[in-house]
């Protein structure tokens, strides 16, 4: 049984056959999916959509979205935490930090819509699902300033130093499609030398897909595409597990508990496709 910590499900890749993605999702054992807002005007998406697929949402304003964000946005984030505080599918507040790799993106405008989620992450006792780009000591030096409770370094792909900084927080990280890369050196050296206990697993689908569905510059320019899918989560994991010397059951049961510590609420959520038994928040 597999959680797929990460899956932008409301991305519009998914939009001419999102059903038979979450279909072909829990016939290959992924049981559960966290499906991250980017900005305001997803927010409704991913709560109906984690609704009627029994999975698990969080609400947030990415980095790359601070550039047509309003400040208004973050009244209507805290809104929006307020209304679904006591809906058991809304586990943390994400995505949200900092890109420090993509030119044209203003760094005082991402830190303070990042200061002002993590603020918000605090008022209302939620962890945070974090965009980590070239960005890690900046995200934790206000890590240290505003401590919440914890959550998920996204993607990540920094340092051992950092990625151990990150977990001294009480934060996982975050292990895709990346790591399936044979030149992927650091982060496939991390993912073996760093504890089993501050990894999570997630795919990011629609984005970074593994090795065996990429496509070459070639391939993209003749039209070819290469979505990634929750599908693919337990193939990644054989790579993880094949990389530390695992039984895949024992790396299934830790990461997923894992999944369960850096996001509590999971923990009292049924599994895919199952959403009778859990009320929606008024």
């Amino acid at each position: 049984m597999w959680t797929d910590t990460h899956c932008h499900l409301d991305a519009p890749e998914f939009d001419a056959d999102r059903d038979d993605v979450m279909a072909r999702a829990r016939a290959a054992g992924v049981m559960q999916i966290v499906v991250p807002a980017v900005e305001a005007a997803n927010f409704d998406a991913v709560r109906a959509l984690a609704h009627r697929h029994g999975a698990a949402y969080a609400l947030g304003i990415h980095p790359i979205a601070t550039g047509r964000a309003a400040e208004g946005h973050l009244a209507l984030l805290r809104e929006a935490l307020q209304a679904q505080r006591n809906d058991p599918r809304l586990v943390a507040v994400g995505e949200i930090g900092l890109d420090h790799f993509l030119p044209g993106l203003a760094r005082d405008r991402q830190a303070h819509f990042y200061v002002a989620q993590l603020k918000l992450a605090r008022e209302f006792d939620l962890p945070v699902i974090l965009h980590v780009r070239r960005s890690a000591d900046s995200l934790l030096k206000q890590l240290r300033l505003t401590p919440v409770p914890g959550g998920i370094a996204h993607a990540f792909n920094g340092s051992e130093q950092q990625a151990l900084a990150f977990v001294a927080l009480g934060f996982k990280l975050g292990f895709g499609g990346a790591m399936t890369f044979e030149r992927a050196l650091q982060i496939r050296r991390l993912a073996k030398v760093l504890p089993l206990d501050a990894i999570v697993l997630e795919t990011d689908a629609p984005d970074i897909p593994p090795h065996w569905l990429y496509k070459t510059a070639a391939e993209r320019a003749a039209g070819h595409t290469a979505r990634n899918e929750p599908a693919e989560l337990p193939r990644m994991a054989e790579v993880l597990a094949a990389l530390r010397g695992l039984p895949l059951a024992e790396l299934a049961a830790g990461t997923g508990a894992n999944a369960r510590v850096a996001l509590p609420k999971l923990a009292k959520l049924t599994t895919l496709g199952q959403i009778d038994t859990l009320p929606s928040a008024a």
